[in-house]
């Protein structure tokens, strides 16, 4: 199993990113999908989280109304438009499969390398 991301970057406050995260080694369009991030000295966090059919989606109190999961089961990859950053937006966001939880049954434990989100002016 794997995960790559990409999108990220140096953003001013106000500014918008969106994230794209490629998965393989799994039956992609089974499974619910979420992106997660994680500040420094703090606990990963569930950002945003989508069923497998784009049926369902939730957010963080934190980025909601700002944040948009979205994914396309054909390419294998889940994105999130992130519009109206904060400072407080800044992290290594990751994705993972699984719907508002892991399925490490599924993800083995695998993690991507992340991509780093800076909210700065």
């Amino acid at each position: 199993v794997q995960f790559v991301e990409s999108g990220g970057g140096l953003v001013q406050p106000g500014g918008s990113l969106t994230l794209s995260c490629e998965a393989s080694g799994f039956p992609f369009g089974v499974y619910g999908m979420s992106w997660y991030r994680q500040a420094p000295g703090k606990e990963r966090e569930l950002v945003a989280t989508i069923t497998s059919g784009s049926g369902s989606r939730e957010y963080a109190d934190s980025t909601k109304g700002r944040f948009t999961i979205s994914r396309d089961n054909t390419k294998k990859t889940v994105y999130l438009q992130m519009n109206s950053l904060k400072s407080e937006d800044t992290a290594v966001y990751f994705c993972n499969v699984g719907w508002k939880s892991l399925l490490t049954s599924v993800s083995g434990g695998s993690w991507g390398q992340g991509t780093q989100v800076t909210v700065s002016s």
